[in-house]
């Protein structure tokens, strides 16, 4: 065979002329005569000495081959075929040696190494003098055998894996065989450049395809001495290939699943570049980008200086340019990710128009797997992916009506061509969403198995991009939001609880309406089926947004208040219209109510809207049904202190001439929370009630209700600046004054004219509150609390409050709630009073606790609302008893008053007047007196004040006579009541006896009331 191939070369004459060409450029040896030269040759076509005899060794037989070149070029061909064997002894010795543990340097390899050097060096001259005739044949020896040695040797103990490049390129090139074929095909290549660069690239390219990976090492070395050009020319080739073979044999190739018969040469194309991407990868991107935009324009005839072999000259390359880039971003993740960014950043309309021209010429099927490709290629993007999404979605959504009007938009086809893309990728989605482990076909919501899951890079990304996904979704416009809510789904079910958690509660923070919060409810219906606790863990995932302060307080205001909407939403069911939404409600309420301890909080937030929309929240959620006494109490305190801010809001409001609804509507809000929380249990009861009370009597609220801010003696408190310091020393005055007064063993003995060394007290005038302000807080004040003692269900069987029969009549008062009230009134009024002291000593003992009753009274002249809430526990009989040590400090004063008086009628004392006949009116509600002295308070303004005084000594005696103790009070099952049987108390017309006097003086004046006092 080796004889025929070398005579072949010799006598061809195609050959033979090329032989002849470079022949007279040969390197200058010494000639061999004609005898010499026919010795030569059969000697190397036989491998034996013709003068000898004798066999030639490869050393020898590898010169005569050398002499051969160098003196008939011709016979080239048979030449390096010969001397692949001698390269391939040279590089088997090499390895030998490095396995041996031996000199690379010597023996076999030390012998041929100088045949390798001349052997190069003739090659190296004869590529320098007449590179046209020598460098395609030799760039395609070189490149062929170096693929060869590669794959030959790559299981050698001493060669790395062909993954490790850095170490196969450094074994290879310190071998003088493998370093000479590169270099010889290097200078081929940089001579062809210039006229013929694909010959080379092709060659590259076909060796790549049989012999990778082991010859990716020869990729790599090659692509980083010439960077520009390979990956220019790699892509050339690889396009050519691709429209002369895959599009017409094997057509697209996803994956590298190819269906041809003929390997392509784009598997190599995509290696040759991957190779390249770890140092070149700009490079790689601008030429990417470079081919796509030159596939777009038009071609136009060619230029006197265009290549003949550039693809942009020819209209079927330029056709073919996109799917081969679709195929190579299919095969090359990589590639892929290197530029779909900039590649969405150059899709501009002139762009998409450009692209829309180009495909239209394609037929049906070849359209289809395009956009078939180009969806794969979407999914599997690991980067970029909310770019690409919104990219697609504002090129697919109709153009408005009011911008556009019923004229069609100009980029119609484009339009609908990104649509068409958009719903194939949904499609695509749904379906490597619910069929990505095997064996769960038949249940696509299968969660729990725990087989591998496929991994869908393109939502992988968008994972990260949860919220921004929901605010797009929540803009409603047309079929955009229909498109990203479906996506929404697929990424919930994609990433399992968490990532559907977090959906739902960013469309619960983001929503605004009715119309975007229905989107929630619609995610929570496609997740449902297949994710269990999908609305505990929403909630407190919102919970945690509060915690960590992640919310501004718009945000923080609108979560509340679309959490309140969709507890609302129960109400439906309540009437009978079950449906799925009011069913999410009854769990959006359970779920809330299991975390009321982190709302409560947001009662007190700085921002009122923020307090407004907690307060309504919680107005709606059911409570739970256990909580722990901690928590309970800090609900209550929170929740009493909205009420109070909520009525200056309200008042400020009203001041300020704006429209008070939301602030109207947070205390109706307020009310509504505490009567529930009331009803709660006994312990939220008596919370709620010593805290209202508190907090109405408190120096901070007391404005609310017509009070003053008064200080320990019930005077209005002095500013600083007006009674400034005169430096006087206290202890010193202490101990003179101590010498010359006794004071009475009362801690309230102190003196209330003045300040020990500052003189007397100065008064100031303290603005008045609006009264209808006051009028409106205090009947909301005593709303809440009637609604609260009234709560149903509050030990009844035992204090006797059960709901009236009649429906027209308000509920009885609670006696347990009225008791909580009377008791902290006294506690607050006057501290240092016994709980046992409920008898009244005579009315002349009145005088060792003169300083106790003057403090009583001026704290209810500083506090109006005390008589209304006296009424209230006067109504919860026998609460009122409670209150004895305060209602008989307050008539103790009054009567003093009345003794005092020189005032022509009782009138002319309006302050007094009006709390005589409230005290009385309490006392009789509260039957602590009979009805006929219970009436006598309508007789006051009738009266002068010394009759005033007449009458009230007759309550003094009849009360001190008849103490005021609970124990008197039966509890009536008709009444539902405490009442008191005053027959069982003795006589009353002793006590009657000077009303009855009174009454014949002003006979004239009280004639109308005389029936009032009958027996």
């Amino acid at each position: 065979m080796l004889k025929e191939q070398a005579m072949s070369v010799v006598f061809d004459g195609s050959p033979l002329k090329a032989m002849q060409s470079s022949h007279t450029h040969a390197p200058q040896t010494a000639a061999l005569s004609g005898q010499e030269l026919s010795q030569e040759i059969k000697s190397f076509i036989s491998g034996v000495d013709t003068v000898q005899g004798r066999k030639l060794s490869v050393r020898e037989h590898a010169r005569c081959a050398v002499r051969l070149l160098r003196s008939v070029p011709a016979c080239r061909g048979a030449v390096l075929e010969h001397l692949r064997g001698v390269y391939d002894e040279h590089v088997s010795a090499f390895l030998h040696n490095l396995e041996t543990e031996g000199d690379a340097n010597s023996g076999v390899s030390s012998n041929l190494e100088d045949i390798i050097q001349e052997v190069h060096g003739v090659l190296s001259e004869f590529i320098r003098l007449n590179p046209r005739a020598w460098a395609p044949l030799v760039s395609a020896w070189a490149v062929d055998l170096l693929g060869q040695l590669s794959s030959k040797h790559a299981g050698r103990r001493v060669a790395p894996h062909s993954s490790s490049l850095n170490e196969l390129l450094q074994l290879w090139m310190s071998c003088a065989a493998t370093r000479s074929l590169m270099e010889a095909y290097s200078q081929c290549l940089a001579a062809m450049l210039a006229w013929c660069p694909d010959a080379c690239v092709d060659a590259l390219l076909d060796t790549s395809v049989q012999h990778s990976p082991h010859f990716d090492w020869v990729v790599a070395h090659i692509g980083s001495a010439f960077p520009g050009t390979i990956i220019s020319r790699v892509l050339a080739c690889g396009l050519k290939d691709f429209c002369s073979h895959g599009a017409k044999d094997q057509g697209l190739v996803v994956m590298g699943v190819e269906k041809g018969s003929r390997v392509p040469k784009i598997g190599s194309v995509v290696g040759i570049l991957g190779h390249l991407a770890a140092h070149h990868s700009d490079s790689i991107r601008k030429e990417l980008l470079r081919m796509f935009q030159e596939s777009l324009i038009p071609s136009s005839p060619l230029s006197p200086t265009s290549s003949s072999t550039s693809w942009e000259s020819s209209p079927q390359l330029r056709r073919a340019a996109v799917p081969f880039l679709l195929q190579l971003a299919a095969m090359s993740p990589n590639l892929f990710g290197a530029v779909s960014a900039e590649l969405v950043e150059l899709l501009r309309p002139p762009v998409l128009l450009q692209l829309q021209a180009l495909l239209q010429g394609l037929p049906r099927e070849e359209l289809d797997n395009m956009l078939g490709l180009a969806v794969h290629l979407i999914s599997q993007n690991p980067s970029g992916g909310a770019r690409v999404l919104r990219f697609l979605a504002d090129t697919a959504t109709p153009a408005s009506v009011i911008i556009s009007g019923p004229t069609p938009s100009p980029h119609e086809g484009v339009r609908e061509g990104c649509d068409r893309l958009l719903q194939m990728l949904l499609l695509h989605l749904h379906k490597l969403v619910y069929n990505r482990s095997d064996g769960v076909e038949g249940n696509p919501h299968h969660s729990a198995s725990s087989q591998p899951k496929t991994v869908i890079p393109f939502l992988e990304e968008l994972q990260t991009h949860v919220a921004e996904l929901c605010a797009e979704t929540l803009r409603l416009e047309r079929k955009r939001h229909l498109w990203l809510h479906q996506l929404l789904c697929l990424l919930s079910v994609y990433g399992g609880p968490s990532v559907a958690t977090e959906a739902l509660c960013q469309l619960l923070t983001q929503a605004r309406n009715p119309e975007e919060l229905a989107l929630a409810w619609q995610l929570h219906t496609t997740l449902s089926s297949c994710m269990a606790g999908l609305i505990p863990a929403a909630v407190a995932r919102c919970v945690a947004q509060i915690h960590t302060h992640t919310l501004g307080p718009r945000q923080l205001r609108q979560l509340l208040l679309n959490l309140a909407a969709a507890i609302q939403s129960q109400d439906e069911e309540r009437r009978g219209a079950l449906s799925t939404q009011s069913t999410m409600a009854v769990q959006m309420g359970s779920a809330v109510s299991g975390h009321l301890h982190d709302f409560g909080p947001l009662l007190l937030h700085g921002d009122p809207v923020v307090s407004h929309a907690a307060v309504r929240l919680l107005s709606v959620s059911p409570l739970p049904r256990t909580s722990s006494s901690a928590h309970l109490l800090l609900l209550a305190r929170a929740a009493v202190t909205h009420f109070f801010l909520a009525l200056r809001r309200r008042g400020e409001m009203g001041k300020v001439g704006r429209d008070g609804g939301q602030a109207a509507e947070a205390v109706n809000c307020s009310v509504l929370l505490l009567s529930r929380f009331a009803a709660y249990s006994s312990l939220t009861l008596k919370a709620v009630l010593q805290q209202l009370v508190e907090g109405s009597l408190h120096k901070g609220n007391a404005d609310l209700f017509g009070g003053q801010t008064a200080d320990m003696s019930g005077s209005p408190a002095v500013a600083p600046s007006v009674s400034p310091d005169l430096g006087a020393s206290l202890i010193d005055i202490n101990c003179c004054f101590g010498t010359t007064v006794n004071f009475s063993g009362s801690v309230w003995s102190v003196f209330h004219a003045g300040v020990i060394g500052k003189g007397l007290k100065v008064r100031t005038d303290t603005p008045l509150p609006d009264p209808s302000g006051v009028i409106q807080n205090t009947q909301t004040l005593l709303a809440v609390v009637v609604q609260c003692c009234s709560s149903s269900g509050l030990n009844g069987s035992i204090n006797g409050s059960r709901p009236s029969s009649d429906p027209d009549e308000p509920p009885p008062i609670n006696a347990e709630a009225a008791k909580v009230i009377a008791v902290t009134l006294v506690e607050n009024v006057c501290p240092d009073v016994a709980n046992g002291e409920l008898s009244w000593p005579p009315e002349e003992h009145a005088r060792t606790t003169v300083e106790r009753d003057i403090h009583i009274r001026r704290y209810f002249e500083a506090h109006p609302v005390l008589f209304a809430l006296l009424q209230v526990v006067a109504a919860g009989r026998p609460a009122l008893c409670y209150c004895s040590a305060v209602l008989r400090g307050l008539l103790a004063t009054l009567l003093a008053h009345w003794e005092a008086s020189r005032e022509g009628l009782s009138t002319d004392s309006q302050w007094h007047l009006q709390a005589s006949c409230l005290l009385v009116s309490c006392m009789g509600e509260g039957q602590l007196l009979p009805p006929v002295l219970a009436n006598v308070h309508e007789a006051f303004p009738h009266l002068a004040p010394f009759e005033v005084r007449l009458l009230l000594l007759a309550v003094w005696e009849y009360v001190r006579g008849n103490g005021p103790m609970p124990q008197k009070f039966v509890f009536s099952s008709e009444k539902g009541l405490f009442c008191r049987d005053f027959s069982r108390d003795g006589d009353v017309a002793r006590y009657v006896a000077p009303i009855h006097s009174v009454l014949h003086k002003n006979i004239d004046r009280l004639g109308h009331l005389c029936w009032r006092f009958q027996l």
